[in-house]
């Protein structure tokens, strides 16, 4: 197999495929490379692994054997649409990303087309004909798009059910609505629920040990949060401690709010890190993902105060996006700020540290925002994402590494998977959305820095910004490997309580109640992961018939009695089974 590195090669020019891309063209084409493939193919790879190279790739074989003569990528964005086609000329596929349902046919010196899947929406019957035409191979960048509502799907079935050959690509593998995807297959589990059935998978977790990806570091910060209600009322809670849902929510707005000086010292801390990274990685840049319009404004203009320079702003409905990302990735400029816009369509190698400044807490749109950074191109780099000390936010952080597929058949949840869908994460807008204004004025708003989330464990401390204990997690190198930045923050935090230690005279500081609960919650998602490979149940079911039986909020709100009462009921089950 050919190596998963030496050095990254241009986005779709690799001449040589990594392991699993090749892996995934032997279980497309046979290990003999004999077999003339299936017509429908779902490749799920995580962020940043190479599907567009492994798709060009399996395109240019599929042209080379006359199985198809034409191609045709459905993109969510119309800038994925030029990325695709620049990426497309570099293996000689010539893909026209301009046209439109009014150009007419294509012309002859094009292979295919690159549209969006609003434009194949609008008149699926043209591409229908267009399809039927000519022997088309379809792409389908984040097929999960060709589920958002009925009649996106009901369009994309007519437009390429007479396609030759279809390859749908993704990178999050779930949607949490159950409007069956187009050309995808579903298998009926032990529990009696339809799940998607992916041909082949590549998940964080293998493009980790692989090298493909870069591990992701996450900074949490919490800090105390004032407000004034419109009814005059002065509320006071702390972000990261037990709050009510709608507590948490304020708290995290407040925190997010430009008047306070959460972000401030949040945005502060991020360049601070990013110089670090940038001492070994010259070019390295950081992305700020805001709610809306006027707080992207805002944070430039901090960044500004910060370090001097000024932000690239990328609105969502600015038609110069594209270019201003473009320009972007090629440059060594420090810092962009987005609207959303970047679960998708932004494409920067480069892009090294991230802050989570949104309110948008879906499971889709975080592990495709994170995805921005998790880009590698040489070994040992690592990304760095601060983010909000909220339970739902550490959940996701904590779940990176697992993989969901789409699921059908199922009851509403309860535990935060049944969020609005990413398009709507990524609708545009000027505003805040409707419904979800402050309401309150916020008073005061302070960060702290809280803790490391790595690998499955949580490093550090509260601290104050500025302080030498948040400097000695900001200044972790940009150049290590895995285990070795696993080995450094466990000697961090050993250093932090040893110093806790000195300065209260307690010998039994050198564990703290955050270390325990850390540890109880490892220790129950070690046991759901156990019955889970046990009974074919998925993890999200057990977690909740414990929650069912043990009561008690999701695990990131849980006390660690609650914890501890679910680690007992799951081993009884076990006791049960086993006898």
């Amino acid at each position: 197999m050919p190596p998963a590195f030496p050095e990254r090669a241009a986005w779709g020019t690799a001449s040589s495929l990594r392991a699993w891309q090749q892996q995934a063209l032997e279980a497309y084409f046979g290990t003999d490379g004999r077999q003339p493939g299936p017509r429908d193919f779902l490749a799920v790879a995580t962020p940043g692994a190479g599907k567009t190279t492994f798709a060009l790739r399996l395109a240019r074989e599929l042209m080379e054997r006359r199985a198809v003569v034409a191609v045709t990528v459905v993109c969510p964005t119309e800038h994925l649409k030029r990325q695709w086609a620049e990426s497309a000329a570099r293996v000689g596929i010539k893909l026209d990303p301009e046209w439109q349902n009014s150009s007419g046919p294509v012309g002859k010196d094009f292979h295919g087309v690159a549209v969006t899947y609003a434009t194949v929406a609008a008149r699926p019957a043209l591409h229908r004909n267009r399809t039927e035409s000519r022997k088309t191979l379809v792409i389908f960048d984040e097929v999960h798009h060709a589920g958002d509502g009925l009649s996106w799907g009901d369009a994309v079935r007519e437009a390429f059910e007479p396609a030759a050959r279809r390859l749908s690509l993704s990178g999050t593998p779930f949607r949490t609505d159950i409007n069956p995807i187009p050309f995808v297959e579903y298998e009926e589990g032990p529990d009696g629920v339809r799940r998607s059935r992916a041909d082949y998978t590549y998940g964080y977790g293998p493009a980790l040990a692989d090298g493909v990806v870069r591990p992701v570091i996450f900074l949490a910060y919490a800090g105390e949060m004032r407000w004034r209600t419109r009814a005059g009322d002065e509320i006071t809670a702390t972000l990261g401690e037990p709050l009510t849902q709608d507590q948490t929510a304020q708290a995290w707005r407040a925190a997010l709010d430009p008047k306070g000086d959460w972000i401030k010292q949040v945005l502060a801390a991020a360049d601070r890190r990013l110089t670090e990274l940038r001492r070994v990685i010259p070019d390295a840049g950081g992305l700020v993902i805001a709610t809306d319009h006027e707080t992207a404004r805002a944070y430039a203009k901090m960044l500004r105060a910060v370090t001097g320079e000024g932000a690239t702003i990328v609105l969502s409905d600015d038609p110069s996006a594209s270019k201003k990302i473009k320009q972007f990735s090629e440059t060594e400029d420090r810092w962009m700020v987005a609207v959303r816009m970047v679960s998708e369509g932004v494409d920067i190698p480069r892009l090294c540290v991230g802050v989570y400044a949104t309110s948008t807490s879906t499971p889709l749109f975080f592990a495709q925002a994170i995805g921005r950074f998790v880009r590698a191109r040489k070994r040992g780099e690592t990304a760095s994402v601060f983010l909000p000390s909220v339970p739902t936010l550490m959940g996701h952080a904590a779940e990176l590494e697992e993989e969901r597929d789409h699921v059908l058949d199922r009851p509403v949840r309860e535990d935060g998977l049944d969020d609005d869908l990413i398009a709507e994460a990524n609708k545009k807008q000027d505003t805040p959305d409707v419904g979800e204004e402050l309401p309150f004025e916020t008073v005061e708003a302070s960060a702290t820095f809280d803790r490391v989330l790595y690998d499955g464990g949580e490093f550090g401390m509260h601290a104050t910004p500025g302080s030498a204990e948040e400097e000695e997690y900001l200044g972790i190198p940009g150049l290590l490997e895995p285990e070795q930045v696993s080995a450094l923050l466990r000697k961090r935090q050993a250093e932090q309580l040893a110093g806790s230690r000195k300065k209260t005279g307690d010998p039994r500081a050198d564990r703290t109640a955050a270390e325990d609960i850390a540890a109880l919650r490892r220790e129950l998602n070690g046991l759901v992961n156990a019955w889970n490979h046990r009974t074919g149940q998925p993890q999200g079911v057990i977690h909740n018939e414990l929650r069912r039986q043990c009561g008690g909020p999701a695990v990131p709100q849980a006390s660690a009695e609650e914890i501890k009462a679910r680690i007992t009921k799951i081993r009884e089950w076990a006791a049960r089974r086993r006898h």
